[in-house]
């Protein structure tokens, strides 16, 4: 039977509108589905520019159902919850990046540093120092290791805390020459409390030599010697702390003058003070040069000589001390008031987050910065 071509003439035009039919359906589908995601992704900027956290989460989290496989709409939404607090469900959407077998290198790097960043917010410190450690030879290992610097700092772990600022130091991450040192002190407090002076010692001698320029070391140095009859020695370290860290004399103004007078130097430390005061008058080394002055009309002709260069109201305390005012009870009073208003302006404050404290702290216990104190009262600043 011989074939009718009658059925292709008609069937070719039929097979065509169908085929044009489905691409169409398809197309405008595809191009809903692209509308949507957009749509929710850029409301979501726009809540995010407009500071409204909350809004921007419900907005990409839209975003992300209407296309799962955007990993930056996942890092968005996980930087988002980690900000909000909201960290077991940073955590979930950062464990969720790196369990993707479409990841590349550089991504699954990026979603193992904003996991390990999840954990160090949360406080999970044990679970954050074993995520940093995985950052290893990839792009965010300098600030890995700078994460986990902070970890064995705030967990007083300075073996850890040394190896890890070495490795910056040797990567040439920056100088890590004074934190070394500050480490090296840490651990010669702990062979003090153990009792092993001999090998604090050590540690203190090695910290005066990494670090020259911290005052802590000449300091811890000259107490542990003292401690232990060396009182020239001690004395000496302080003198090596005048050379190296002129500005940072204050702060072992009252410790010189005692030793001083033990070893009789009192004329050596007289002019290492008025040398200071010199440079820059102080609080403290205006009152060692009264405690070192013969009688108390010289020493208050110290605080006067503070007065003339620099006014304050500690001092001016310390000098209305020696006056005898004709009605004792106003003395008295007038006393205790200067007394009440000059104390607060004793305090050290620290330059970084502001903290105040009655006593100077090498490393800041608000924001944990280390030397953010300086060596002047709050008055000075």
């Amino acid at each position: 039977m011989d074939f009718d071509f009658t059925w292709l003439l008609w069937g070719l035009p039929l097979a065509f509108a169908l085929g044009w039919g489905a691409s169409r359906f398809d197309l405008r589908q595809w191009r809903m589905e692209s509308h949507q995601a957009p749509r929710a992704y850029f409301r979501g900027l726009n809540h995010l520019l407009n500071e409204q956290q909350d809004q921007a989460i419900d907005a990409f989290i839209e975003a992300v159902q209407g296309d799962p496989d955007t990993a930056e709409l996942h890092f968005a939404l996980g930087n988002l919850f980690r900000r909000r607090g909201d960290y077991d469900r940073a955590v979930r959407v950062h464990e969720h990046l790196l369990s993707r077998a479409d990841m590349d290198r550089k991504d699954r790097d990026r979603a193992q540093h904003a996991l390990a960043l999840d954990f160090l917010k949360a406080g999970l410190l044990d679970r954050a120092e074993s995520a940093l450690h995985k950052l290893k030879g990839t792009a965010f290992e300098g600030e890995a290791l700078l994460a986990l610097l902070g970890i064995y700092e705030r967990s007083r772990d300075w073996p850890q805390a040394k190896d890890i600022a070495q490795r910056l130091e040797d990567a040439d991450q920056g100088s890590f020459s004074t934190r070394l040192a500050h480490y090296l002190c840490e651990e010669s407090e702990l062979a003090q409390r153990s009792g092993n002076s001999a090998q604090a010692l050590g540690l203190l001698e090695r910290a005066v030599q990494r670090a020259p320029q911290l005052a802590r070391g000449w300091m811890a140095l000259s107490a542990l010697k003292a401690q232990t009859g060396d009182t020239a020695g001690a004395y000496e370290a302080l003198k090596r702390l005048s050379e190296h860290a002129p500005q940072s004399l204050p702060l072992a103004a009252s410790a010189l003058v005692a030793l001083a007078a033990q070893t009789g130097r009192q004329e050596d430390a007289r002019a290492l003070l008025q040398a200071s005061r010199q440079r820059a008058p102080s609080i403290d080394t205006t009152e060692a040069l009264a405690a070192l002055s013969e009688n108390p009309e010289a020493a208050r002709d110290c605080y006067l000589a503070h007065l003339k260069k620099e006014l304050s109201l500690v001092i001016a305390t310390q000098w209305l001390d020696g006056e005898t005012l004709s009605d004792p009870e106003a003395q008295t009073r007038i006393g205790q008031t200067l007394e009440q208003a000059s104390t607060p302006l004793r305090r050290y404050r620290c330059a970084a987050c502001g903290f105040e404290a009655r006593v100077h702290f090498w490393q800041c216990p608000g924001c944990q910065t280390w030397d953010s104190f300086p060596a002047r009262r709050v008055e000075e600043l």
